[in-house]
């Protein structure tokens, strides 16, 4: 039998690529939520748990030996599978809001769009090792250059050194857009794309728009 994915409704994910202003826009909807009087979970991918957390540090981490696509894959979902199972069904279960800076859409537009791993592959692993998807996902869509301009900036405030990801190159980044707005026009009734190149205040005024609207929607 054909395993399904569960939509659940009050899980929201935020995706795009390095720069776009992921955290900045988790915390204003972490903030409306919590105003009007939700239980509010924010975790992030890959992470979440101690496990899934030393297995980010596996992923991310610049090493000697070069990760194999099909490793980075494996381990994406391996550390997912656990964030599933201990952070985001118990939460959704006794009726929380949870909010994760990255999800399953992740792994189509890097490990799938970038890297070059079947489709098919990676919606098989979604099934069986994860089972769920978001009630609604909100894409912030930014240039690649653009995107470098902030990161760049970012790194010359002290920020933490790029990792094995953002240190590749940008053509790797393009594929990445590309296929994150695959995904978007593939799932347009989840997914919002949203445009991240404005100023953070504009930014997270739009997604605070998109989150009332979709909640007028659960009415």
């Amino acid at each position: 039998m054909t395993q399904v994915l569960h939509r659940q409704k009050r899980l929201l994910t935020i995706e795009g690529g390095e720069g776009a202003g992921k955290s900045t826009v988790l915390s204003a909807l972490r903030d409306a939520l919590l105003a009007d009087g939700c239980e509010v979970v924010c975790t992030r991918e890959p992470g979440g748990t101690p496990l899934a957390e030393r297995i980010r540090g596996l992923l991310l981490d610049a090493g000697d030996e070069p990760v194999h696509p099909h490793t980075e894959l494996l381990l994406m979902f391996a550390a997912r599978a656990q964030h599933v199972r201990q952070v985001l069904l118990p939460a959704l279960a006794r009726g929380a809001w949870v909010i994760s800076d990255r999800f399953t859409d992740s792994s189509y537009a890097y490990q799938g769009a970038a890297r070059g791993m079947d489709e098919a592959f990676i919606a098989e692993l979604e099934r069986r090792a994860v089972g769920i998807e978001p009630g609604l996902t909100l894409l912030l869509d930014l240039g690649v250059a653009h995107a470098r301009e902030r990161t760049r900036g970012r790194d010359l405030l002290g920020g933490a050194s790029p990792d094995r990801i953002e240190s590749e190159r940008d053509d790797f980044f393009e594929r990445v857009r590309d296929g994150f707005l695959a995904r978007a026009a593939r799932h347009p009734q989840r997914i919002r794309v949203l445009d991240a190149s404005p100023d953070a205040a504009t930014v997270a005024a739009a997604a605070l728009a998109a989150l009332a609207d979709y909640r007028k929607g659960l009415e």
